[in-house]
């Protein structure tokens, strides 16, 4: 066989032995660089604009605090959007304080679980305005489907707003009578041993805060929208609305209840 012949046999194995693995190499370079630009957002330093939340699920709704801004609610987590000039991501300290639960609101971000005696970290950076909806994804017994929650994304400037306005304590004494006798009922019963109403003696922790009740869209962690009607049908029995709820009926006679309920619209 002529020698230049066999050189180039030699030169066509070596090429069909290299050529895959340049290709794997290839393929793990570009692997490697876009799992980098993925995880950077993750590792890197929290950017001081960055809001921070804490997420206590709870059999069967989700208290929000926020610590550095003096804001307590429950069930919608507002948060800012980012854009193209400045990152606004909102972390989230996930915490349980009965049974093991899991923050899911699919189009911001993916499942982390909440789990009692543990805290998870994660966050959420919507680029587009909008109410997204998520729910508890991990059953935690009877009204697991029913412990929605909502991510409120806001341009910068609205949800600062929103933090002044939550910031806000309660109205001392209603001007409408109803409302005000509303009032002495919801210090004067059990209601203030389970929630709090900033500017009042009411401090309860087991249940919602309530200072700002009127300004959620939903009660009962979604099961109901958040009207008059639908607010007095739960506080007269809430196992109606939410079979199982850890909320008791109030039991109470229908002109105590039309003034506790005329009082409770009244915290916005």
């Amino acid at each position: 066989m002529p020698l230049q012949t066999l050189w180039h046999i030699r030169r066509r194995v070596a090429i069909r032995r290299v050529l895959p693995t340049l290709r794997r190499a290839t393929l793990l370079a570009g692997l490697v660089a876009a799992s980098a630009a993925v995880a950077a957002p993750v590792t890197a330093p929290q950017p001081p604009t960055a809001v921070e939340v804490t997420v206590v699920g709870r059999q069967w709704w989700w208290e929000i605090r926020y610590p550095k801004l003096g804001v307590v609610t429950a069930n919608e987590l507002h948060v800012p959007v980012s854009d193209s000039l400045t990152r606004r991501p909102t972390f989230l300290t996930l915490e349980s304080a009965d049974v093991v639960h899991s923050f899911w609101v699919p189009r911001v971000a993916g499942k982390t679980d909440l789990i009692p005696n543990r805290t998870n970290r994660m966050w959420v950076e919507p680029h587009e305005p909008g109410t997204y909806l998520g729910q508890c994804a991990e059953y935690c017994g009877t009204q697991h489907a029913f412990m929605l929650l909502r991510i409120v994304a806001e341009p910068p400037e609205q949800f600062a707003r929103w933090v002044e306005q939550q910031r806000q304590t309660a109205a001392p004494a209603p001007a409408d009578p109803a409302a005000a006798a509303g009032r002495r009922v919801f210090l004067g019963t059990v209601c203030a041993s389970c929630h709090a109403v900033a500017g009042t003696v009411a401090n309860g922790r087991y249940g919602p805060d309530l200072t700002h009740l009127m300004s959620r869209a939903t009660i009962g962690a979604g099961v109901a929208a958040n009207t008059r009607e639908r607010l007095r049908a739960w506080v007269r029995n809430p196992d109606g609305l939410k079979r199982g709820v850890l909320m008791p009926a109030m039991q109470i006679d229908d002109e105590y209840l039309d003034q506790l309920v005329a009082y409770l619209v009244t915290l916005r």
